[in-house]
Parts: structure tokens; C-alpha cells; sequence
């Protein structure tokens, strides 16, 4: 295993180490969330009963094979701690996220928590955003007006090999090369009220606590 993904485990394996016995939990997306998923389904079969609510389907997938079932976020009332990962973070608890196109999910996830614990490795704490693209969800719809409007931020459109990379909710993402972002709040809000657009990976205030993976451990930042 290389140092990076040590790191991401070291924080994954930290934060599934706050799971409690009857918790709801929510299960971001992403590289470093694998480790946590699969660290949480070895204490599953090792007896902890939890219910689980998936930000994508590739989690829910992840989730399965590893002895979780998700539950419909519907019906699964409050959720006591979401674990997931981040693109980039500060020491002011924002972040990007979108990197694996889940931000919208991931959001929603998120807000319906009451603790969002995020899991990254060392490289990923920044002193300012914005040198990580940043994603936009766009419907498909017109989308090429939305396009031109975002020129300005040198935006991208996420390919695949076979076409468009889509969302699970079947959306475009616009991946914006800003290189940094002086104030994420204002520019959240602008980017939202372009119409078309559906979400942004700005995570404002979101997380409580950052958990970073280290060579020698890990260190928790806590809000």
C-alpha cells in the first residue's frame, strides 16, 4: 500500500471507530470512504447492528459486498454520523467535493446528519481552496448556454470514454478551474443561481470534524 492510501486508511479506520451500536450511518463516496466501508463491514459481521443510508450507487454497491445493506434515505429518519471524504479541505471546515460526481447525494446525505465526519488524507488539507477543480452539476437540458456563461472559469465538462460522464441522477458536470477561491460562499451562491444548475462541491460549514491520515496517525480537527 502506498502512502497515500495508508493515510486514507489510517482516517478511515479513525473515524469507523465512532460508530455506536443502533447508529444510522451515512456512507459518502470516494477512495478514502472505501476504507471506511470496509472497515465498517468488518465490525458489522463482527456483530454491530447499524442501518446505513448510501450518497451514490457505487457506494451502495461498495456497501453490499462487504455485508451492508443500505436503507432508502426516506426511511431512514435522522442520520446519527455520515463519513465521507473531500476533495480538498480547510481549517475553516469547507471543502470540495464532486471529485467521484456524487456532490449532490453527498449533500443531501450530509444535511440530513447530524454529525458529518470527513476523512481525508494529508495532501488534501489546504490553506485555501480552489487549486482542485471545482465541480458543478448541470442538467443536461440547455446546458450549453450554462456552459457559456461559466467560460470564465475555464469549465470542463466530464467525459468518459464512451460520452458524457452522468451523475446518478443523470446530470452533467462542469468541472471549473479556478486555481483559488477567495470567498466560497459568495461564489456557492452565484454559481446556484444560474439556471440549469443543480448543485455545487462547495461544502460550506458543513463538516464537524476532519479527520487527516498521517505517516505516523492521524489528527482530528473538531469544530
Amino acid at each position: 500500500m502506498n502512502q497515500k492510501d495508508t493515510e486514507k486508511k489510517l482516517a478511515a479506520d479513525k473515524a469507523v471507530e465512532f460508530i455506536e451500536d443502533g447508529m444510522t450511518v451515512g456512507l459518502g463516496t470516494g477512495s478514502t470512504v472505501f476504507f471506511a466501508i470496509k472497515k465498517l463491514g468488518e465490525r458489522v459481521k463482527q456483530g454491530l447492528k447499524i442501518k446505513a443510508v448510501s450518497s451514490s450507487n457505487a457506494s451502495t454497491d461498495l456497501a453490499r459486498s462487504f455485508g451492508i445493506e443500505p436503507v432508502p434515505i426516506e426511511d431512514a429518519g435522522v442520520i446519527d454520523i455520515n463519513i465521507d471524504g473531500a476533495d480538498e479541505a480547510d481549517r475553516f471546515f469547507n471543502g470540495i467535493k464532486g471529485g467521484g460526481g456524487a456532490l449532490l447525494f453527498e449533500k443531501i446525505v450530509a444535511l440530513n446528519s447530524k454529525k458529518n465526519i470527513w476523512i481525508i488524507d494529508s495532501e488534501k488539507l489546504v490553506s485555501r481552496l480552489g487549486k482542485y477543480p471545482l465541480p458543478v452539476e448541470v442538467i443536461p437540458f440547455g446546458y450549453k448556454r450554462v456552459l457559456d456563461i461559466l467560460r470564465k472559469y475555464s469549465p470542463a465538462v466530464r467525459m468518459k470514454a464512451d460520452g458524457f460522464f452522468k451523475t446518478d441522477s443523470g446530470n452533467f458536470i462542469f468541472d471549473l478551474h479556478l486555481n483559488k477561491i477567495e470567498e466560497p460562499m459568495p461564489m456557492d451562491a452565484e454559481l446556484k443561481q444560474i439556471t440549469g444548475v443543480v448543485e455545487t462541491g462547495l461544502f460550506i460549514d458543513i463538516a464537524d470534524t476532519i479527520i487527516i491520515g498521517r505517516k505516523d496517525g492521524t489528527e482530528i480537527l473538531n469544530k
